[in-house]
């Protein structure tokens, strides 16, 4: 099916409520936060790729999380579609990353929608 080039824009709460979704599950909250630091949690190759603007390939972050290849990616899909992190490329590899600047602009809309009064 494909999507209008005129179709509304996503709602943001519904935005807001599938990236806290995807951010329930314990393992997926453990590789936003390893992929936030992930020269602390990842062997770092940088003849390969630069964890920070490539990103983690998917094997490291397999073999970290101690989970089927399988599960992995779909988990990672899910934080994908949720533009929790983003995915590169390299070769026959994904990398993935965090998406810096829509996890600010989620936390700032959570802020915002549940903040104390001022």
């Amino acid at each position: 099916m494909s999507v209008a080039a005129n179709s509304p824009e996503p709602d943001p709460d519904t935005e807001v409520m599938e990236a806290l979704k995807a951010a329930t599950n314990p393992v997926r909250w453990q590789v936003l936060q390893w992929l936030r630091e992930p020269e602390k949690h990842f062997p770092v190759q940088p003849e390969i790729t630069d964890p920070r603007t490539v990103g983690v390939c998917v094997s490291h972050i397999q073999a970290r999380a101690g989970l089927a290849q399988s599960t992995v990616s779909a988990y990672m899909a899910i934080l994908e579609r949720a533009g929790l992190v983003r995915s590169t490329r390299v070769g026959k590899w994904t990398h993935y990353r965090r998406d810096e600047e829509r996890i600010a602009a989620l936390l700032g809309r959570i802020g915002q929608d549940l903040g104390p009064l001022t």
